[in-house]
Formats: structure tokens, C-alpha cells, sequence
């Protein structure tokens, strides 16, 4: 390990699973003691389990991109091919939560959050669609209260994609692939969101784009990006790149302690040990 990253991963990166054509949206299930993640081209979830066993989860998986788990475990997808945002019920039966925007249908649902309050926020980019199947017009940052109708929170990002609270959840950061950039936004006590400035920028004239990312226990944040993994103290400042072997689109804490850092790049799944766990995990 290069010493560069001491303090932040503390040991080397290891290719965990491999054979996919593109990785994403990976999300540890306590519950199971595995990884979930999506391959979109594959229209296949596929769980991982910390020894690299591979099986499939779900198949068909509406071409999913963004998992996650709501409060109660229940299971979370961003659906490019149904355009729409489903929830697993405990018995397997599949639900729709959101699938439209004031009658006109989402683009294509990309990356999720759950708050601590059960209120949902995602992405909805165009990447899961052609331009002449579009219906909105731009690319929106959402909130979904259980039993509600989205509520359209931002509305002018290029390429709203990866999105992560600080650990006390008065940040969101959202990232811009098409900007290559990532947006800091305040969360009002009503939870919407202001501010939205420019909080860093992931370009490095590399493969790659700010993607998924993630928030450990100290706040730092960890963003896809050029050429590999970024972190970020919450000032902003760049502590170090974590080069990647691959174009890495998503990533996600988990393991027993909350210190197993995953990865989702293009073909295969990668982890490498962290300093401090994710702030999700801490919390647990």
C-alpha cells in the first residue's frame, strides 16, 4: 500500500469477483453477512459474499442501477429499464414507489438514499433512455416520503447521479457525471435542499466520472472519479486518489465492522480495507 494512502485504506486492493460487463450500485446486507450489486447491461443483482462466492439475487432486475436498504431492511432499486424506483417487500413481492413526476415519466432512476427520518432521495438522469423516450425535460434530483408522490428538489444539474448525507445528515452531496464535479447541498429541517455550490472536482483527464460515493464515520466523503476513487475531507480538500484498474462507477462499506470498502468497476468488484468505517455502519 502506497503510504499516500495511509490513514485513509489500510491495506491493498483485491479483485473480489469478475466476469460482469458493468457493475453497479453496490449495497452491504448486514442481514446476509453479502454484497448486492446490479449489472445493468445483464439486467442481473448479484450477491457476492466476502469470499467471492457469486450467485444471482434477481434476474430479470429492470436493468437496476442504485440499491439500497429503507429502515426496516426492505430492499431498494433504481430501475433504468422500468424507469421507476421499486421496493422488495420481506415476502419477495415487488412494489413501484415512484415511476412518474407530475404525469410524465422519470427518465431513468440512478442512485439512492434513505434519511434517518424513512424519507427517500434519488437521482434521475437519462442514461437509462434514448432522447426521443424522455418526457421530462431535465434531469432531477428527487425526495420520496413514504406513500407519496416524488417531490423534484434540483433541476438544474447536467447529470445528477451519486448521492451521500454527512453523518449528521445536514449535508447532501450529489454528484455531476457530466460536469465531473460534486455539488454540496444543505438540508433544511423540512428536507429539502439548499445552497448546491460546488463543493470538488473528480477530473482528472482519465477514464471515469463522479459517480457513486459514499460518507465514512469522520465525514469524509468517498467519490468515484477519473481514474479511480477520490476522497475528500468535509472542507473539500482532497486527501487522496485511490487509483483503480478499472472504471470504477459505485462504491459501499459493509463487512462485520463496517471497514470493507467495495467497489463496482466496469467488469468486476473490488475491496480494499478503511481506516474508519461508513457512517451508515457506525450508526448500526
Amino acid at each position: 500500500m502506497d503510504k499516500s494512502l495511509a490513514g485513509i485504506f489500510t491495506g491493498e486492493i483485491e479483485r473480489l469477483a469478475t466476469g460482469f460487463q458493468f457493475t453497479e450500485g453496490p449495497i452491504w446486507v448486514p442481514q446476509a453477512g453479502s454484497l448486492l450489486f446490479s449489472d445493468i447491461p445483464a439486467n442481473t443483482i448479484y450477491r457476492v459474499t466476502p469470499g467471492g462466492k457469486v450467485s444471482v439475487f434477481r434476474y430479470p432486475s429492470g436493468n437496476s442501477n442504485g440499491l439500497t436498504l429503507d429502515l426496516a431492511g426492505r430492499f431498494l432499486a433504481c430501475e433504468h429499464g422500468n424507469r421507476r424506483v421499486s421496493l422488495t417487500e420481506a415476502d419477495g413481492s415487488v412494489k413501484s414507489l415512484a415511476s412518474h413526476y407530475q404525469g410524465k415519466r422519470l427518465n431513468s432512476p440512478n442512485d439512492i438514499v434513505v434519511k434517518s427520518d424513512g424519507v427517500i432521495y434519488f437521482t434521475d438522469p437519462p442514461y437509462g433512455i434514448s432522447p426521443e423516450q424522455a418526457e421530462l425535460g431535465f434531469q432531477g434530483v428527487y425526495r420520496l416520503k413514504p406513500g407519496g408522490e416524488p417531490e423534484l428538489l434540483v433541476d438544474y444539474m447536467e447529470g445528477p447521479n451519486g448521492l451521500a448525507f454527512s453523518p449528521d445528515e445536514r449535508v447532501l452531496y450529489i454528484g455531476d457525471s457530466i460536469e465531473h464535479h460534486i455539488r454540496r447541498f444543505e438540508v433544511t429541517a423540512e428536507g429539502t435542499l439548499s445552497g448546491g455550490e460546488v463543493f470538488a472536482s473528480v477530473k482528472a483527464d482519465l477514464p471515469g466520472a463522479a459517480d457513486g460515493m459514499k460518507v465514512d464515520a469522520e465525514g469524509r466523503l468517498f467519490s468515484t472519479g477519473q481514474g479511480g476513487v477520490w476522497v475528500f475531507e468535509p472542507s473539500g480538500d482532497l486527501i487522496v486518489r485511490l487509483d483503480m484498474p478499472e472504471v470504477t462507477a459505485n462504491c459501499a462499506f459493509g463487512g462485520t465492522d463496517g471497514c470493507d470498502f467495495y467497489m463496482t468497476a466496469t467488469t468486476s468488484v473490488y475491496i480494499v480495507r478503511t481506516a474508519a468505517p461508513g457512517a451508515t455502519c457506525a450508526r448500526k
